[in-house]
């Protein structure tokens, strides 16, 4: 049992300054000055005074077990260590394969997913990855969402990029369809989450879905959108159509808006607060190319950046709230996970202490401490100490 004591809450909607009790891995009260359990129980007590509580992050966009690769052998990068993730303030990814679909498998980001979740993390994965046909463990994309405990969906399926296996319309509606009725079936996200490239069609596959198919909005959730002020501008006009946009918590570059930016231009649009997400990319390559499509350089995503663009967003003027819902509750309703993103009585203990400046104080996931005073308490085995 942990007890947080004198906190300003925020769920990500403001709820002042309450304390906030978790038992069992759940939280379990939410009030004033909440009495404490009867004496001999086994609790911890943190004063959280001067501090933010807020739910931890779910970031829907991580290559757990790396990325890269589209400049040779020696560019793959490599696995995502947990506490780059848990000192993130991360509680909740959703691991993929990006480019590189040949020498990466969906056995082995599976297995990172489990990986991450031993250790305290909730995880999960996306089949498939950038080519069409999708990369599948039963054979089809259906199959491996109902089937598959950690499969909740299908991604990145790369557009308007040279890297992409330039599906047809058609082939992509399939998919989509797919997704959608296997979310059916189980209850999972059932969403088609969509690497945009720099390509000039840019998001046209996605508009001419909603005018000429069945298919919910929903089902259709876009990454990278930042990655220039085209797109951008397109994303934003598309989400009035009910499309949950995903941003990239990137640096600026050139026009692209950074994360952070992002969110502000969509606050001070007056856009729906609940279509937007903000994912890291972590362990993703961040590549630069030329016009023949050959690297120049690249970097490489990090979960950290999340709180960068949060923390960028607020200095912007954007509520804190605001800001925080992209990476909390706004990600867990898209990938339908109605436990994560959110403090209340019911949901799942996962929560993020934050300064006032806005830095990881401490993090619990699932009930259970993960950082302390900015410290790793649980790392991988491998990792350095």
């Amino acid at each position: 049992m942990i007890l947080f004591r004198n906190a300003q809450v925020l769920a990500p909607d403001p709820l002042g300054e309450v304390d906030v009790l978790v038992a069992g891995g759940k939280i379990v009260a939410i009030g004033a000055a909440l009495a404490p359990p009867p004496a001999g129980w086994p609790v911890e007590v943190i004063d959280c005074a001067g501090a933010w509580l807020a739910p931890g992050f779910v970031d829907a966009h991580a290559h757990l077990g790396g990325g890269g690769g589209e400049g040779g052998a020696r560019t793959r990068v490599p696995p995502v260590p947990f506490s780059e993730f848990s000192l993130a303030g991360v509680t909740t990814v959703v691991g993929l394969l990006g480019t590189d679909c040949t020498t990466r498998s969906l056995g082995d980001l599976l297995a990172a997913a489990r990986g991450l979740e031993e250790l305290g993390l909730t995880a999960f994965c996306y089949t498939g990855g950038y080519v069409v046909p999708p990369l599948t463990l039963t054979g089809s994309v259906r199959g491996d969402i109902v089937h598959v405990d950690r499969i909740i969906a299908v991604g990145e399926t790369a557009i308007s990029d040279h890297r992409s296996s330039q599906p047809t319309f058609e082939e992509l509606i399939r998919i989509a369809a797919d997704a959608h009725v296997a979310g059916m079936m189980t209850g999972k996200a059932g969403c088609l989450h969509l690497h945009l490239g720099d390509g000039a069609r840019g998001l046209e596959f996605v508009r001419r879905a909603l005018e000429e198919t069945e298919l919910p909005a929903r089902v259709f959730h876009p990454t990278h959108c930042n990655r220039n002020r085209r797109l951008w501008e397109e994303a934003m006009a598309l989400s009035v159509s009910g499309v949950t946009i995903d941003i990239s918590a990137f640096e600026a570059d050139g026009d692209a808006p950074s994360g952070g930016q992002a969110i502000a231009e969509w606050y001070g649009e007056g856009l729906d607060p609940a279509r937007l997400t903000l994912s890291s990319d972590g362990g993703g390559c961040l590549p630069n190319f030329d016009g023949a499509g050959r690297l120049l350089h690249m970097e490489v995503g990090a979960p950290a950046s999340l709180l960068v663009a949060v923390r960028e967003a607020v200095n912007a003027g954007v509520p804190i709230e605001f800001a925080l819902a992209t990476v909390t509750r706004n990600a867990a309703d898209q990938l339908r996970l109605s436990k994560k993103g959110r403090i209340e009585v019911g949901a799942d203990a996962d929560l993020l202490v934050l300064s006032a400046e806005m830095e990881v104080l401490h993090v619990i996931a699932r009930g259970r401490g993960i950082v302390r005073g900015g410290r790793a308490l649980v790392r991988g085995l491998f990792e350095a100490r």
